[in-house]
């Protein structure tokens, strides 16, 4: 093994430690491109869609949708429309005060990450709508989601008492 003299040694040492982070960024790039992934657009399906019944005087509800994303690069969901409500929908996100009561924040668009989705839910990311008429649980209503790259996507969501999420296979 060679002997490296000691004034070599710090600035060997400084210089190993970016070089050695390069050679493994660039051995990662390459495994990913190897494998079909770099570049790849997004691939987004809704696997699930459900509506919450609207209760007693309260004019609006929410929607919820499971968004995978199984392509290379991420999209964002920018729009949601509906024939069946009065008013466009709109994306929301559920907040807290420091009082401990709720209430909705409207958010322009929701990230749908590469290799997995968005699981909206009453807790974060959800869409706030109004019907247009009476929705009954077993209803199916009709929405058309729109992404920043990828195709508009056409689903029925089931209507559901509150609390609850629907199991049936999602129409299309």
């Amino acid at each position: 093994m060679p002997v490296v003299p000691a004034r070599l040694r710090a600035p060997l040492a400084a210089a190993g430690v970016p070089v050695l982070a390069c050679v493994l960024a660039l051995c990662g790039l390459g495994t990913w491109t190897a494998i079909g992934r770099a570049g790849s657009p997004p691939h987004v399906a809704v696997t699930e869609a459900y509506v919450y019944q609207p209760l007693g005087s309260t004019p609006e509800t929410a929607a919820f949708f499971t968004v995978t994303n199984d392509g290379g690069s991420a999209d964002r969901l920018v729009e949601i429309t509906s024939p069946g409500t009065a008013v466009p929908p709109a994306l929301s996100e559920h907040r807290m005060t420091s009082f401990g009561s709720a209430y909705r924040q409207p958010v322009d668009s929701a990230t749908v990450p590469a290799g997995d989705g968005l699981t909206m839910d009453p807790h974060g990311i959800d869409v706030t709508v109004r019907p247009k008429g009476t929705w009954r649980p077993g209803d199916e209503v009709s929405f058309t989601l729109r992404f920043a790259h990828g195709k508009p996507l056409e689903v029925r969501a089931v209507v559901v008492r509150p609390g609850t999420r629907t199991d049936r296979p999602l129409s299309p």
